[in-house]
């Protein structure tokens, strides 16, 4: 901790290590995210080419997550839905995730029930849409038409049953409530230094 920083300051975020020109070009020259490790973007391809796991999912996926229906996710900036372990996500109805978006290990975004008589079918519901700047907590849920606004953050854990559009705030519980409110201000003008 420097002298500048009080405990409870964050120090601003950095690359773990710095990336050499040579990586950034092999990063280039095979697509791979920018803001992604390239060992993670690897073994990322080793799993989708090789072993074809989630070989449908254009962006990088960790080899323990599923994804269903990649095509109906729509992903904001630098947001790669099942990097994390143990990611479900049925797009079956489809998932909106905004920018700048994290997805904890184990999190489960269901946009589409089972039918109650026939389990066959799946029954239609409005997307799941999460907004930009949210956080799901390990192992939440979030179900089917669900829509959180800017700034949600889920408890782990939690299972979100209805919307919480307004954001701004932290969710835990099953279902989930609202725990606490977030500074709008604080929120907006570090929205606006990420832009």
């Amino acid at each position: 901790m420097s002298e500048e920083q009080t405990p409870y300051q964050v120090a601003p975020a950095g690359p773990s290590t710095p990336a050499t020109p040579r990586f950034r070009l092999i990063k280039r020259l095979f697509g791979f995210p920018p803001d992604v490790g390239l060992r993670f973007c690897l073994q990322d391809q080793f799993f989708k080419k090789i072993l074809r796991l989630n070989p449908t999912v254009p962006w990088p996926v960790h080899f323990t997550s599923t994804i269903g229906n990649p095509e109906r996710i729509k992903c904001g900036r630098s947001v790669y839905p099942g990097d994390s372990p143990g990611v479900y996500i049925n797009a079956k109805n489809g998932v909106e995730i905004g920018d700048f978006t994290n997805i904890g290990p184990n999190v489960g975004l269901i946009s589409a029930n089972h039918d109650p008589i026939d389990n066959q079918r799946h029954v239609p519901a409005p997307p799941i849409r999460i907004g930009r700047f949210c956080w799901l907590g390990m192992g939440a849920i979030v179900l089917p038409g669900v829509e959180l606004g800017d700034f949600t953050i889920i408890g782990a854990g939690a299972v979100v049953t209805k919307s919480f559009p307004d954001g701004y705030c932290v969710l835990a519980g099953n279902p989930a409530v609202v725990i606490r409110q977030l500074d709008e201000a604080a929120c907006r003008h570090f929205a606006a230094s990420r832009s």
